[in-house]
């Protein structure tokens, strides 16, 4: 049975297809504002709702902007053969999603990444929105549902790729044949990166 949240997202996401006024005038203002803005509420609901995110003390939501356009990797200062420098068409292990989580971590050191999403992007920016929680606020370490993320062995989840993006760049939505040397990393055991 499909929920309010459900027919949300939907039209939330149908409302970005058509690239509506609403939209438009949406990111004008983000443009305008600075790289991380702490929000009081999620952008899109149903969304957060879906990755754990409550309405409650403890929780915090906020937006990020990240650059687009391609990655390449800085060129070397010291002499190379043009075909060894090793600057193009080196794709990154990571997705622009998880850079962002480790962002907005860094900057809130306290507190812990549950997950993100997307919330827009123009030609220029993207922006995700990144759920943290208060490991230490009682309404956290109180709640059966949540407190799992106030085990020291949570802290510093986005840099370990534990996060859902860290784990989808890691390769480990895929399981059997083909996914063979993706687990438990791609640089334990001697496993060599693809």
């Amino acid at each position: 049975m499909p929920t309010a949240y459900k027919y949300m997202n939907d039209t939330w996401l149908g409302e970005q297809k058509e690239r509506t006024e609403i939209i438009r005038n949406r990111l004008i203002v983000w443009r305008k504002q600075g790289t991380m803005v702490k929000l009081d509420r999620p952008t899109r609901l149903g969304r957060a709702r879906s990755l754990g995110y409550k309405a409650k003390q403890g929780y915090v939501v906020v937006r990020i902007k990240t650059g687009r356009g391609p990655r390449e990797k800085p060129r070397p200062r010291s002499g190379r053969k043009p075909r060894s420098l090793g600057v193009v068409k080196y794709t990154p292990q990571k997705s622009r999603r998880w850079i962002a989580e480790e962002r907005v971590a860094r900057k809130y050191p306290n507190l812990r990444v549950l997950n993100s999403y997307w919330v827009g992007d123009d030609h220029k920016w993207i922006w995700h929105e990144v759920i943290l929680v208060d490991p230490s606020h009682p309404v956290i370490y109180n709640d059966s549902n949540i407190n799992w993320i106030c085990d020291p062995t949570h802290k510093g989840r986005d840099s370990r790729g534990l996060t859902s993006a860290g784990k989808k760049s890691r390769g480990l939505r895929h399981k059997g044949r083909g996914a063979e040397k993706v687990r438990p990393s791609l640089g334990a055991k001697g496993n060599v990166a693809k």
